[in-house]
Formats: C-alpha cells, structure tokens, sequence
C-alpha cells in the first residue's frame, strides 16, 4: 500500500466525515508536535507515545497561544464542541494512518476530557470585582442624616 500524503489524507477524510473543517487537522498535528515538543523542554524524556490526556492537555495550551480568548470562535467555526470531538478527529487522523495509538487508547479517554468553557472562555472573564467602599465621609453623613 502506497502512503499517501498529509494534505490527500485530509481531504478522504472530510470526505468520508464530513462533521469537522479541513482546517482543524493541520491544527492538530501541530498541536502534537507542540505536546512532544513541551515534554522534552520539561526534561521528561522523549516520549514514545503521547497519551490522549496529554494530547488534550497539548492541544488545550496550544489553541489558548495560537488564538487566545479567540479560541470559541475558531473551534466553533471547526465544529469543535467538546474534547470527544477531537477524540474523533484524533480517531479519523489514525484510521488515515496520520497518527499512531496504543493498544490502550480509546475515544472513550477524550469523552473524559476538559469543559471548554472552563478551558477556553474562564482564563479571559474578568473576576467580578467586588463593590467600592463608601468614603468614610459619605458613611458619616448619611448615618448622620445630612
């Protein structure tokens, strides 16, 4: 069987699954490539195999540099919902021999994954500031009725 290329391999795949744009595959080699990458910047060896936990963990870190509070809106426009969903991209990405997996990773390890809104949104909302205490001066003058 001859290997087709990574561009040839994305295209049969949104073809056959239709659900994810085109654009989130690159996005997601790139995020591997980022995973392993950070893991031997933390001294923690060359990894043989990058768990889908640390793949989600990878791909979480590296969306919030590339797009910032953005990321919503660009993982919205993907189709992107929810760690299951790139458990499936992940899956497709495999089938196409793109990736690689171990006998112990499943899809069912992505359904476990991050709440994107927690993820994605929560790191830019502003924490509720709490309210501005009165001047003691105005304190003093509305206990005092003037």
């Amino acid at each position: 069987m001859q290997k087709i290329g990574f561009a040839e391999a994305v295209e049969r795949i949104v073809g056959e699954d239709p659900r994810y744009s085109r654009d989130v595959y690159p996005f997601v080699r790139d995020a591997l490539d980022f995973t392993v990458k950070q893991q031997k910047k933390n001294k923690e060896g060359y990894p043989r195999h990058v768990s889908p936990g640390q793949l989600l963990d990878g791909i979480r870190v590296f969306a919030l540099k590339e797009f910032g509070p953005m990321v919503p809106t660009v993982f919205g426009y993907w189709n992107v919902r929810s760690c299951e969903d790139l458990g499936h991209i992940v899956f497709n990405m495999i089938r196409k021999e793109i990736l690689g997996k171990n006998e112990s990773d499943t899809i069912e390890q992505f359904r476990d994954g991050y709440d994107f809104h927690e993820a994605f949104v929560a790191p830019f909302v502003a924490a509720p500031k709490a309210p501005a205490a009165k001047p003691k001066s105005e304190s003093l003058r509305a206990e005092t009725g003037s």
